[in-house]
């Protein structure tokens, strides 16, 4: 047989992408380090403050033009990355101004490459399904990219999700190099364990095979891992499951959540099965490629200005973006954004752990609607008790508290500081809480004098790893709160809340006769959110 050399130089390509990909990493994460490591030498001899701040702008500036670059060339897990630290309270100003673009912009797989995966998982063309199917991508991420279209005899337009062909093996790839490289971190410059928070990001995207799997493949030996953003099935499941407890749990749901459109799902299992019913045993490289691995999501489109042009969307309509009415519009966002996320993690426990500005729409009348609910979490209820206990005690500014509730979580700390007590419980105000401190614009969790120096949290070996996604989850809504221009607790917000999920569980300690009926908690949990200065 006769050497296919295009064939040949594909597989060739395929085999070594993972190694050049992180030789990319590694020049460019060790170019970006010690361009800091010589900076801070640099800048220890300069004994003017406001010449140390200037020359701190200036190096900020030039390293977010290179991390920009890896994560904007690289794309795959890095563009998570980028999401992750380009938050206005923890990076530098000019790392959030590079960064924040990349939440939805993501480079884009040409139509030409995503067409053969959309109409294999199909089963047909796309002209035989779709009225009409936009070939540019409303938006593109990490995992997959967004296709407007509509579908034949429907007289309303669906958005099509579809995963870039590829993507699971290169996101593996860059998170094993963040894993090297932040156990390097942890152990040269920063107190931390790193190394912890990326294995958590990594059980993320890694998952026994998805229940349909099982059922369909029921006599398969195989030990498949499918990432969790990457299970398209589980996705579809999780935002039907918010969407339904949101609904019962109010009069009128604090966010908008897409419907699924549940006969195209059918359709996809459908095809599923028959392809599955030819295969017994089978290895994971060769069911890679199988209908099994669903790549494809129709749901309902929500119209709607995404987050970040909201500031230009109220400059365009001629409003004042500090006056009353641009206020009284970001408090409203902020406020169901936080009745949200407060029912799911601590009424439900089951909630979207992935709350970044690309994942928010700002539809008619400042409603929100939350997209992209490949990131979910569901809490046991012995971590949902202990952090609704918790926020309490942070509510309360109750140090005591705090502490019994950090070994009720299994939190384990250890402390080189006199005043443990009171650097404990500040802590847990920066892990577990939005509020900024008066005057304090940025959090710096790594300064000399903050909390996490002083007290050592044994990550590896006694932190719940469910937590992760509620810190990332915290960390998220400040840095939507700061972008917005206000400063809030989302403790106190979430204080009745807590109190009542604790009170319906039988869970609540000592203070059963200081509970607030339902209806007073409802009316009153949004009522000390301020403008920063």
């Amino acid at each position: 047989m006769p050497l296919d050399f295009k064939d040949f130089q594909e597989k060739l390509s395929t085999h070594f992408r993972p190694w050049h990909r992180s030789f990319q990493f590694w020049v460019r994460a060790a170019d970006i380090y010690t361009g800091y490591k010589v900076f801070q030498l640099r800048v220890s001899f300069v004994k003017d403050v406001k010449k140390q701040e200037e020359m701190w702008d200036v190096q900020h500036e030039l390293a977010s033009e290179k991390i920009y670059a890896m994560c904007a060339d690289l794309g795959g897990f890095f563009l998570k990355v980028a999401q992750i630290i380009g938050k206005p309270d923890l990076a530098p100003a000019a790392w959030v101004r590079r960064l924040v673009t990349l939440c939805d912009r993501a480079p884009a797989t040409p139509f030409d490459a995503i067409q053969p995966v959309l109409e294999k998982e199909l089963g047909q063309s796309i002209g035989g399904i779709f009225e009409r199917f936009d070939v540019e991508p409303l938006g593109s991420a990490s995992i997959a990219q967004v296709h407007r279209a509509r579908l034949k005899g429907d007289n309303y337009d669906v958005v099509v999700k579809v995963q870039h062909p590829g993507v699971q093996d290169l996101m593996m790839t860059d998170i094993r190099n963040l894993q090297a490289f932040a156990l390097y971190m942890q152990k040269t410059d920063i107190k931390f364990d790193l190394y912890s928070v990326t294995k958590e990001m990594e059980k993320q995207f890694r998952s026994i095979c998805n229940a349909e799997a099982r059922k369909v493949l029921p006599n398969a030996t195989y030990t498949a891992v499918i990432g969790y953003e990457f299970d398209f099935i589980r996705e579809a499941d999780a935002m039907e499951r918010i969407k339904r407890f949101l609904y019962e749990s109010n009069k009128k749901r604090p966010v908008l959540v897409p419907r699924v459109m549940r006969d195209m799902v059918t359709r996809l299992l459908v095809g599923i099965r028959e392809a599955t019913n030819k295969i017994n045993s089978r290895t994971l490289k060769e069911l890679e490629g199988h209908p099994f691995f669903m790549r494809v999501l129709v749901m309902e489109y929500i119209d709607g200005v995404p987050i970040l042009n909201l500031g230009d969307e109220i400059e365009k309509r001629g409003i004042n973006p500090g006056g009353k009415l641009a206020v009284a519009a970001k408090q409203k966002i902020l406020k169901s954004l936080t009745l949200a996320y407060g029912q799911m993690i601590l009424k439900s426990g089951f909630f979207h752990a992935d709350p970044h500005p690309g994942n928010i729409l700002i539809c008619k009348g400042s409603e929100v609607a939350l997209l992209d609910y490949g990131q979910v979490k569901d809490l046991p209820d012995k971590l949902r008790f202990g952090y609704a206990n918790l926020i309490m005690a942070i509510a309360d500014n109750d140090p005591i508290k705090a502490s019994e509730s950090y070994r009720e979580l299994g939190i384990e700390t250890l402390s080189n500081c006199k005043d443990e007590q009171n650097e404990l419980f500040k802590l847990a105000q920066t892990m577990f809480d939005t509020k900024l401190p008066p005057g304090v614009a940025m959090l710096q969790p790594f300064a000399e004098d903050s909390s996490i120096k002083k007290i050592a949290v044994q990550l590896e070996y006694a932190f719940p790893e469910e937590l992760f996604s509620i810190l990332r989850t915290v960390h998220l809504l400040r840095g939507l709160s700061v972008g917005l221009g206000l400063n809030y607790s989302c403790a106190e917000q979430w204080r009745p809340i807590a109190e009542e999920a604790l009170l319906s569980a039988g869970q609540l300690k000592g203070c059963e006769e200081q509970s607030m009926p339902k209806r007073f908690l409802q009316k009153n949990i949004f009522t000390t959110i301020t403008v920063s200065s």
